[in-house]
């Protein structure tokens, strides 16, 4: 996959560029193609990059008394970021790690801010990404404040059908904040009591 499917991707699915921003977008970030279980972002670390996942996907998690907790999955089409570090200039509170392989597009917030300044259709494309993400983690919070074990999974289930074949139960588990045993117990309703 190179550059210009992947832009072409970007404005499927948020909104289309003029030529010039593409020109400059594709001059101002990179294509890498990463491994699974590469780490792209580390606790600790400043990271002034964002991402957009071409194929594959990723997870931020945290490490709590050395236990993973995983608070954020990002799939195809999909941008991923340390939040805190990206916007705020202070080291992440977490990490981000590709759960798969996948092709990335990678772009600095240097780039990005100054192809916002630049170009009108940008800066909308980066408030759409904000107002996304903060959707899906206000969802998120709903859902661990108010919803049951089976009621966080079958939501998980109704948006991405396929997380199962593709994420580890452990990471599925951490995320909706149950153990791993119940959420076996949730997947197989022969295990009840």
């Amino acid at each position: 996959m190179d550059i210009e499917q992947i832009i072409e991707n970007i404005e499927l699915h948020y909104l289309k560029l003029t030529n010039e921003c593409r020109c400059e977008l594709k001059d101002f970030s990179k294509v890498i193609t990463l491994d699974r279980g590469t780490v792209v972002v580390r606790e600790g670390q400043f990271s002034d990059k964002t991402f957009f996942i071409a194929k594959g996907s990723a997870r931020a998690f945290y490490l709590k008394n050395s236990k993973d907790i995983t608070d954020w999955f990002a799939f195809e089409n999909h941008f991923i970021c340390s939040i805190n570090s990206f916007f705020l200039n202070v080291p992440s509170p977490h990490f981000i790690e590709v759960l798969e392989p996948s092709i990335l597009l990678e772009i600095s917030r240097d780039r990005a801010n100054e192809l916002s300044d630049k170009y009108r259709e940008f800066d909308r494309l980066s408030k759409m990404v904000i107002t996304h993400t903060m959707l899906q983690l206000q969802e998120r919070i709903v859902s661990v404040q108010f919803e049951t074990a089976q009621q966080k999974y079958d939501n998980l289930l109704n948006i991405r059908p396929d997380i199962i074949r593709r994420v580890a139960l452990t990471h599925i588990a951490s995320y909706l904040g149950i153990t791993l045993e119940t959420l076996s117990r949730i997947r197989n309703p022969k295990n009840r009591i």
